[in-house]
């Protein structure tokens, strides 16, 4: 399976899982706030030596009780933060963590490849379907409207991405190889529901575009392990080794090092046992 991204580019999953890094250049990310605002070139290189395929920049943050970011100000935390990263790492991908289509034009401009968008496109539909066509960029479009079910949960999630990832491809022209889809751990979920579509790959799978999971940090491991926030480290690589090994293509993380040694052991156990995976 691959991803095609803009300028020309691709991401191809058929040998390995990738690891996303994020890096948030806003300072009330509900992980790292602050940490990566005033070195983001630094924090994009030091990702990319240890591993990372795709740099993942998010101006405004998404956690629960957020507050919006205008759009002048998450322009001017984004887009200076693109530009320097892609001069430093030019063969690297970026995907630009947004809801405003003016962000995720002035960002794949910059030199971004790919739309990340936790609305999947709900937000401004004909603006972003247009900027995907324009610039042919990847997109990912992530689940996180009000569940409907409060139980089992993956036909929901899986019945709305392929939906909107058809609609999209309609409204683009563009194939399913531009889209992958992400579940939307965290993203107004159970416990009981996040753990479900962390192990729900093959469903997602069935949509015909590369899974993504962002389950670094999130409360869901908090619950689990009664760990705050910097002490989950443990349970993320526990988690991405799994996924990796389930045949998530795309691993969203904070700790690059870590959940790339965490998918070079789930990659030699599935070689180990080559029919784990269709």
């Amino acid at each position: 399976m691959i991803l095609k991204i803009a300028h020309g580019k691709k991401l191809d999953f058929s040998a390995s899982p990738l690891v996303m890094g994020i890096l948030n250049v806003t300072p009330d990310s509900f992980s790292d706030g602050g940490v990566n605002t005033s070195s983001p070139v630094e924090a994009a290189c030091r990702m990319a030596e240890e591993g990372a395929a795709i740099i993942d920049i998010g101006g405004e943050s998404t956690r629960p009780g957020y507050s919006p970011v205008p759009l002048e100000e998450e322009l001017a935390r984004v887009v200076p933060a693109v530009s320097s990263i892609r001069r430093a790492l030019p063969d690297i991908a970026i995907s630009v963590d947004t809801m405003k289509a003016g962000v995720a034009e002035a960002a794949l401009s910059a030199g971004a490849d790919i739309i990340n968008d936790v609305t999947a496109f709900e937000r401004v539909p004909e603006a972003m379907c247009e900027l995907m066509a324009k610039y042919k960029a990847g997109a990912i479009l992530m689940h996180s409207v009000p569940m409907v079910s409060k139980g089992a949960c993956t036909d929901e999630v899986v019945g709305y991405l392929k939906a909107r990832v058809e609609w999209a491809c309609r409204q683009t022209g563009l194939s399913k190889e531009y889209f992958a889809v992400d579940a939307g751990i965290g993203f107004g979920k159970s416990v009981e529901q996040n753990l479900e579509l962390t192990m729900a790959v093959e469903p997602l799978r069935t949509i015909g575009c590369p899974v993504l999971l962002g389950i670094s940090r999130k409360s869901v491991l908090g619950a689990v392990t009664g760990r705050p926030i910097p002490e989950r480290g443990a349970a993320t690589v526990a988690a991405v080794a799994i996924a990796a090994f389930m045949g998530t293509e795309i691993l969203r993380v904070h700790d690059v090092k870590s959940a790339v040694d965490a998918v070079k052991v789930a990659n030699a156990l599935r070689r180990a046992v080559p029919d784990t995976r269709s």
